[in-house]
């Protein structure tokens, strides 16, 4: 069986290595890849970008499956062009990855099918959205309508804050078109939590819940980031809660999912805000997150070609997960300055001393070395009975790996270690 990845993260590592489990898998082609994914046994990196270039490739190639890793791909319809091919996608159709691809249409779904969610109001004019901000009550949060890599959220304190956010947004451009339209939000105090899901057109089946850390300074300081750390179960999405995320917001979104017509084959991604309030939905991706992937698939005992394979024949309602006992600690390394400019092109050293899962992320090979290229570089990826062993042995193997200008939280999972 040959499979197609599209993406270049850790999040397409930990795929490759999770699928190249099951004997059935021949070979892996990863568009387009980077320095880890080249070093598999039986991946092969392939240099196209474009929809039509992939799938001409994957008919070439006698494909059987593609898996869509960055969110890009699906809003521009990559799924539509596959299955016109009768290649088997996990992912959306083009109007479905508009709930990713688009937050006020996502908010108002949300509102449309009575899912708790912050209330909102969304805004084309910058004018109007200028004139909303001076009656908010702060703190307040805006995002970006379109894709900005994870980046397109904005917490802001005061009123002068918003109001330069507001301008970078929707003047400045800073995240070019996907500022066209804006959501102003109310800020909810919380805890976060991701609970990554398949859905087949008629069930959703979630998996293990995560804690990402979008931050890129410790105690949730400074920008947000693609997300630099998971610690995976999320220890406050205890048994009450689940009940309440799948009476709440699961079920209605399945709901909705239907009077919409939008079913498919492929991922719901629920990111969650857990308050004394209630838990509320804050966003959905329609693939895996980075780096909620790595964390969760670490963890899992369940075969992934197989519940793959579930989802795009509309069986997932058979399917019992299995899962490992014990915790998960995933850290990012980053290039200094990410998430703004950063320098590349460093060597990595120490990647061979680590006891830990590796995954590579912002990194090119060149001849048998890797060179940083990104501003994720990699992953670190720890498992143990305990969360705290898991940090441990985690940060133990951070510590090993160098590479020049490299940056870290300390803190994923608990206080700085």
């Amino acid at each position: 069986m040959k499979i197609l990845i599209t993406g270049s993260g850790g999040r397409e590592h930990a795929l490759i290595s999770k699928l190249l489990q099951n004997s059935r898998v021949s070979k892996i082609y990863c568009a387009p890849g980077n320095g880890g994914t080249a070093k598999i046994d039986k991946c092969e990196n392939v240099p196209f970008h474009s929809i039509h270039e992939l799938a001409d490739f994957a008919v070439k190639e006698g494909v059987s499956l593609v898996v869509p890793g960055s969110e890009d791909l699906l809003v521009a319809g990559i799924a539509d062009v596959f299955i016109e091919k009768k290649i088997p996608v996990l992912g959306p159709h083009k109007d479905a990855a508009l709930l990713e691809g688009s937050k006020c249409l996502a908010k108002d779904f949300m509102k449309k099918y009575g899912i708790k969610t912050a209330d909102y109001r969304n805004f084309n004019s910058l004018d109007l959205a200028a004139q909303y901000l001076e009656e908010c009550e702060y703190p307040i949060v805006l995002k970006a309508d379109g894709l900005a890599a994870g980046k397109g959220v904005l917490i802001c304190k005061e009123k002068p804050d918003a109001l330069e956010a507001l301008n970078q947004l929707m003047a400045v451009r800073q995240f070019g078109d996907a500022g066209n339209s804006i959501v102003i939000e109310e800020y909810l105090e919380g805890l976060e939590a991701s609970i990554l899901s398949f859905y087949d057109g008629k069930t959703i089946l979630p998996l293990l819940s995560a804690k990402d850390h979008k931050k890129i300074g410790e105690g949730e300081s400074g920008p947000n980031t693609g997300g630099m750390g998971v610690i995976a179960p999320n220890p406050h999405v205890n048994e009450c809660v689940m009940d309440i995320f799948k009476t709440e917001i699961m079920i209605p979104t399945l709901k909705g999912l239907e009077m919409e017509g939008l079913q498919f084959s492929g991922i719901i991604f629920f990111g969650l805000m857990i308050t004394d309030k209630g838990v509320y939905l804050l966003e959905y991706n329609l693939r895996m997150g980075d780096p909620e992937t790595q964390a969760v698939l670490s963890l899992m005992d369940s075969d992934l070609l197989d519940l793959i394979e579930s989802t795009v024949n509309s069986s997932l309602d058979r399917v019992t997960l299995k899962w490992k006992k014990g915790y998960c600690c995933c850290a990012v390394m980053a290039s200094g300055g990410y998430p703004e400019s950063y320098k590349k092109g460093f060597p990595i050293e120490g990647i061979e001393n680590c006891e830990s899962d590796v995954y590579i992320a912002g990194a090119a090979l060149q001849g048998d070395t890797l060179i940083t290229s990104g501003g994720r570089v990699l992953n670190v990826v720890a498992t143990a009975q305990d969360l705290a062993s898991a940090r441990e042995q985690c940060y133990k193997d951070l510590s090993l790996i160098k590479f020049k200008n490299s940056v870290y939280r300390r803190d994923i999972g608990g206080t700085p270690l």
